[in-house]
């Protein structure tokens, strides 16, 4: 997998999924009676996106201190339990102590939910461009004692509808020590996801590809699907667990002795986890499992796991950890491939 011939790509996807701006005529009334006219980028972790015509980037805000929200844009909207919703916002006023209700209306269909239910806002278009959401991220480490230098690059972009999403995640790494042979790992994860009438159930399919010089892997190609459940769905945390079928590709770097191409069955365990702190840190984690149908007793196992810390606006501050283990290589190979890397990173869309 060439790094320098992804990246041209990669650019260009971070560019054209940008959302477009539109009209500031959203209305905002606060707890304190504070009311603000901003554009309404959508929610996600509790926290609320806004622009402000008069303040430069993106605002934050706290969505549990909100009163009200009028819009006229279309937003897709998530509740914790499962229940999903396509229209414009209204809120009417209510007594003292009562829930706030929010309105979301779509022709002449109309439903009502509590704030305190609602875990996702995304702000949706009939324009193909204005659905993608994301980030992309860079870093770098150097050693002077041992003349080390490592490189870290990766984006993620997520493209939403109202019961299905689809994205993809590309992470490279590249470790060089003087004396010692340069270290490379690549991989590009995809994934796709669809809702199901039965509230939290989904089913969907994950993708990847992955090159790792630790493990002498050129290229490993998996594809598998299932069907899970959110065990946890809330403007703090959701857990997320997939299971089904899969098929593993892996062709290893041929050195004095031969290695075959490896071709698997294999039973799937996916899960993803994130977690949040308004307007801090965020953490989001995944892990597959794939225990070989086709070779009794082998299990392979992935693991990336990312933790964010808000520095300003959409600039984040990063800290990564990934890993690849194979309890049954084939001989004379490395079972694992594991490491951390750290950088700054960009958010677009509501990312």
């Amino acid at each position: 997998m060439n790094l320098r011939r992804l990246t041209p790509l990669l650019i260009f996807l971070c560019l054209t999924a940008q959302l477009f701006a539109r009209d500031k005529t959203d209305i905002l009334v606060m707890k304190n009676g504070d009311r603000i006219t901003c554009e309404v980028k959508g929610l996600e972790a509790g926290v609320l996106y806004i622009s402000i015509d008069y303040v430069d980037g993106t605002t934050m805000v706290d969505w549990a201190k909100v009163a009200k929200l009028e819009s006229t844009q279309l937003f897709v909207v998530k509740t914790e339990d499962g229940s999903v919703y396509t229209g414009e916002l209204k809120t009417e006023q209510t007594e003292a102590n009562r829930p706030v209700q929010i309105k979301v209306l779509l022709a002449e269909q109309e439903e009502v939910v509590n704030r305190s239910q609602v875990v996702r806002m995304v702000a949706t278009s009939e324009r193909f461009w204005d659905r993608f959401n994301g980030d992309v991220s860079f870093g770098v480490i150097y050693s002077k004692g041992n003349q080390s230098t490592q490189f870290s690059l990766g984006s993620s972009t997520v493209y939403v509808r109202e019961r299905w999403n689809a994205g993809y995640n590309f992470e490279s790494n590249l470790s060089s020590t003087s004396g010692v042979n340069t270290s490379t790992r690549n991989s590009l994860a995809l994934t796709a996801f669809h809702l199901l009438p039965p509230k939290n159930w989904l089913y969907g399919g994950v993708g990847g590809f992955l090159q790792s010089s630790e493990q002498n892997i050129s290229l490993q190609s998996i594809l598998g699907g299932g069907a899970g459940r959110y065990l946890k769905n809330t403007n703090r945390a959701n857990l997320m667990v997939l299971g089904g079928v899969a098929w593993q590709d892996t062709r290893y770097q041929q050195s004095q002795v031969a290695i075959p191409r490896e071709q698997t069955a294999a039973a799937m365990i996916y899960a993803k986890a994130s977690f949040f702190k308004f307007s801090k840190t965020n953490f989001d984690g995944t892990a597959m499992v794939l225990p070989a149908l086709s070779e009794p007793g082998r299990v392979r196992v992935n693991l990336n796991m990312t933790y964010y810390l808000k520095i300003y606006g959409n600039l984040n501050w990063n800290l990564s950890f990934y890993g690849n283990w194979d309890n049954q290589p084939p001989p004379g190979l490395n079972s694992s491939d594991y490491g951390t890397s750290s950088g700054l990173s960009w958010t677009f869309g509501l990312r």
